[in-house]
């Protein structure tokens, strides 16, 4: 009975992130790692490990539907791919040896600067001019996602988007498939990476990660009815809150 309970608890839960992870454009990551810190009092480099579970199959089923409609050339693909897994690897490795409270304040840095970014990026429409994409350059930019990959379990396509969108003047499809392209397979090395090390629940990732899969694609639906500006704004306070909250919950519960 118990059993039951803690499985239909499980992926409800993981319903819940998945529906908030398509209707916000987001890996469920971000969601999930406070929620495992604040309500299930795990440490820092636990909660990564188990939301992986929770992000590689979205990832990987969003990767390849994108792929289809919008295909990427393999040798963009390659450049990217390969050195942010290399990377992931390298620093996944190092994350779980971190001391806790060293990453959860990493963590809440990383949110609380993308909310900053959100909130600054709210009232910009005008996409920018698309330019030839340089190959030689897509390496460095998967080792930049693939450090954030790696460090933090979350947050490569949030880093690779902009770079390629601003930095290098891509369309926004271009961008967004390249940056599946890094995280997808950058999240498989980063969950193996944190099972070694032992920094995974399996019990709890896996059902999550099973409702996350049946309830996105809702959220992705609604996304396209409400207006983006509020809905980001929202969004960036939410994050910046559960950044706050990280740092000095702890303080005051304590």
């Amino acid at each position: 009975m118990l059993l039951a309970i803690h499985l239909f608890t499980a992926l409800l839960m993981g319903a819940g992130l998945g529906f908030l992870g398509g209707l916000f454009g987001i890996g469920g990551g971000i969601v999930a790692v406070p929620m495992f810190v604040l309500g299930f009092g795990m440490d820092q480099p636990f909660a990564q490990g188990t939301a992986l579970v929770l992000m590689v199959p979205n990832l990987l089923v969003g990767w390849w539907r994108y792929q289809q409609r919008h295909p990427m050339p393999w040798r963009a693909m390659a450049a990217i791919g390969v050195s942010a897994t290399l990377t992931t690897w390298l620093i996944a490795r190092v994350a779980t040896r971190m001391d806790p409270h060293m990453l959860r304040w990493l963590f809440s840095g990383f949110m609380g600067l993308l909310a900053l970014r959100l909130l600054s990026t709210a009232r910009q429409s005008t996409p920018p001019q698309e330019q030839r994409l340089d190959l030689r350059v897509l390496p460095l930019v998967g080792m930049v996602g693939g450090s954030s990959m790696g460090l933090l379990g979350i947050g490569g396509g949030l880093l690779a988007g902009p770079l390629l969108s601003g930095w290098l003047g891509q369309r926004q499809t271009t961008a967004q498939g390249l940056s599946l392209a890094l995280v997808a397979p950058s999240s498989v090395v980063a969950l193996a990476t944190y099972a070694q090390a032992q920094r995974v629940d399996w019990t709890l990732g896996v059902p999550m990660a099973l409702g996350g899969v049946l309830t996105v694609s809702a959220g992705v639906a609604l996304a396209h009815r409400l207006p983006e500006r509020p809905m980001r704004t929202a969004f960036a306070m939410m994050l910046a809150a559960t950044a706050l909250w990280l740092i000095i919950g702890p303080h005051l519960l304590g």
